[in-house]
């Protein structure tokens, strides 16, 4: 896109909408052509750009570039709302929701838990008819998402087209089924990840296998990743918006502006996540206490860290952080994230590169 066609064009709207007279004169005009155009040439110039494409190898450059030539053109994100905070806000006012219709299944686990897997087995898929090969991708939503998130179904039905069959990980608790134990979930244990990949792969053992996470979800997979190395039946992943470093996540969030729109929510709906199963907690769990906190660190201090064994907030972050995990990380992994994500700061994805064993997209 050229700057001085799209402010030519801009122009030529401008003379045929707006009228000319603004106090008698074509200063209005001006006033409004004027301000047009500087907010044309500040969008090209600072706000559209190329995706920071980082590799491990040249190899696996060249593979993106040539099957996913989207991270090498200019990104243009929507010209009136191109700020992150702001397109967060937004998104679940004005987003579409695709149908999809989910086959249900509660699976055990070895602590005597349930996880609730949602199918979408895409048995009408013409690419790929025999359900033994059809490839599979294992979706995992973000904090307290679930298969009914606005993405995961755009997810899905992108890989409808595709003809893959898509199954979604809901964390134990927040997908309405019982919470049999008083364990819930967090970014650092991947033993209920680990159970649903090798129980899905178990089903299809012929079928191409991915997995694609979103937010917490990402760093679930990223964690889950660094800790098996090639021991995966993954072939591949993706991930979107992950926080790499959680505690430059937590204090970004802790800002005032941050906390006010972000933080205290997300707060909320933790806490919202484990209240009715508050019977099954409370055996363990200062309830009252957890339920007075206000920010993201006072809920993982009073609940999370302890629910999983930690000695304090800290060790739970620096184990939940996926950047020190990278390395270890044995598959091909394309991980995607904006340049002014509040939940992952852009300074943390510099100091990362240093570390890189997989592939990111800034924009």
């Amino acid at each position: 896109m050229d700057w001085q066609v799209l402010t030519r064009e801009l122009s030529l709207y401008l003379e045929s909408q707006v009228r000319v007279g603004f106090l008698g004169s074509g200063v209005g005009l001006s006033l409004v052509l004027g301000f047009g155009v500087a907010y044309a040439c500040y969008y090209l110039n600072s706000i559209a750009k190329k995706p920071q494409l980082v590799a491990s190898n040249d190899r696996f450059c060249r593979f993106l570039e040539e099957y996913c030539p989207v991270v090498t053109e200019t990104y243009y994100p929507t010209i009136w709302c191109w700020e992150g905070r702001v397109q967060t806000l937004l998104r679940p006012f004005i987003t579409s929701r695709p149908q999809v219709q989910y086959r249900n299944e509660l699976i055990k686990t070895a602590d005597g838990g349930q996880i609730s897997l949602d199918w979408f087995d895409n048995n009408d898929s013409s690419y790929y008819p025999d359900a033994s090969t059809r490839p599979t991708v294992l979706l995992l939503p973000g904090l307290t998402g679930t298969s009914k998130e606005s993405y995961i179904l755009h997810m899905i039905h992108q890989s409808e087209t595709l003809g893959y069959r898509c199954v979604v990980f809901n964390n134990r608790g927040i997908a309405g089924e019982e919470l049999l134990t008083p364990r819930t979930y967090c970014a650092a244990n991947t033993e209920d990840l680990e159970a649903v990949i090798h129980y899905v792969h178990s089903l299809h053992p012929s079928a191409p296998f991915m997995a694609a996470g979103v937010s917490m979800g990402g760093m679930l997979l990223l964690n889950y990743l660094g800790k098996a190395g090639r021991d995966t039946p993954l072939m591949a992943a993706a991930i979107f918006s992950a926080g790499w470093n959680v505690f430059e996540s937590v204090e970004s969030l802790e800002k005032p502006l941050n906390w006010l729109l972000f933080n205290y929510y997300l707060t909320t709906c933790l806490q919202s996540s484990i209240s009715r199963h508050r019977q099954m907690l409370e055996k363990l769990f200062d309830m009252d206490l957890v339920m007075k906190a206000r920010t993201v660190r006072e809920f993982d201090k009073q609940f999370t860290s302890v629910m999983f064994g930690y000695r304090s907030i800290d060790d739970y972050y620096e184990d939940a952080s996926p950047c020190r995990k990278l390395k270890s990380v044995g598959i091909p992994v394309l991980c995607l994230n904006s340049v002014d994500d509040v939940f992952s700061p852009a300074h943390v994805s510099e100091k990362r590169r240093r570390t890189k064993a997989n592939v990111e997209e800034n924009h």
